[in-house]
């Protein structure tokens, strides 16, 4: 069953309590709290206040979104609130569990798949496989981002990286490339299922001549979320997978409210159609 939710670095600036209380309005289920902001590593006294406020209120903790970079840090990368390296760890294991997630989201790699060597990359799979193992052995998965910068980068890498990590808590979410056309992304999107726990809602477009995103109302992405999220829900996962929606046009707490709506409408249309098959 996919449920709509949200993830917490939408709104930096909004206390734990305002994301909770947004959520609750909006209609959404649950929350991947971030690391960088709202539940710092190593603060198991805040993550455990979170955990309450978010139960409290009827939701779901989703996820813990860590920063932590599997296998090491950039050595350009020097914000401690964004990166991680293998020493911290015990500290996001820790708050996440403190936290009550069922999820670690991490980042793999300190670079691109087409500037990693080989030698990174190996580091990159030993540590994979060794943090999925400490997180097992507390009942929590690790989910890799699907992100540019990092292993992930491209469906080849991506795919490759999952494969070779190869341990049954090591997982992943999902989220569309910019730029990529629908074919391409429902390709994207098919590498990712046999390990799809998730996925990172928004609808982003190229700027024109520039480098970034367009970030646009999800309404606009009609023609192919619905898609997307039927594809995510066949995958071999779905007994309970969360469908967050990450950031919203301007950052507008305002735009929240239209981007969930649609997100509902979606999932539930989904739901809908599993239950009667």
């Amino acid at each position: 069953m996919l449920r709509p939710g949200l993830v917490s670095v939408t709104f930096r600036s909004m206390t734990p309590e305002q994301i909770v209380a947004a959520c609750v309005e909006h209609g959404l289920q649950g929350i991947e709290w971030g690391g960088d902001v709202h539940v710092p590593a190593g603060d198991v006294a805040r993550a455990r206040t979170v955990a309450q406020l978010t139960a409290e209120a009827g939701l779901k903790v989703a996820a813990y979104g860590s920063y932590y970079r599997v296998g090491g840090a950039s050595p350009a990368d020097t914000d401690p609130g964004r990166t991680g390296a293998a020493q911290d760890w015990a500290a996001v294991l820790e708050t996440a569990e403190a936290l009550g997630a069922p999820r670690i989201r991490v980042w793999c790699g300190p670079t691109g798949s087409a500037d990693c060597d080989a030698a990174t990359r190996a580091r990159v799979v030993e540590d994979g496989r060794a943090i999925a193992q400490a997180a097992a052995e507390r009942g929590i998965d690790v989910v890799a981002e699907w992100h540019g910068g990092t292993l992930t980068d491209t469906t080849e890498s991506a795919a490759s990286l999952l494969n070779e990590i190869d341990h049954e808590r090591f997982l992943t979410y999902w989220q569309p490339r910019t730029g990529d056309g629908f074919a391409q992304a429902l390709d994207d999107l098919d590498a990712a299922l046999p390990r799809l726990a998730g996925l990172h809602v928004f609808h982003w477009l190229p700027l024109d001549g520039a480098a970034g995103q367009d970030r646009r109302p999800l309404a606009e992405g009609q023609g192919l979320w619905p898609t997307y999220l039927r594809q995510a829900a066949a995958g071999p996962r779905t007994d309970e997978m969360f469908a967050m929606l990450e950031f919203v046009r301007d950052d507008d707490p305002a735009n929240l409210g239209p981007d969930a709506e649609g997100l509902r409408q979606w999932v539930a249309a989904v739901n809908a159609a599993a239950a009667r098959r």
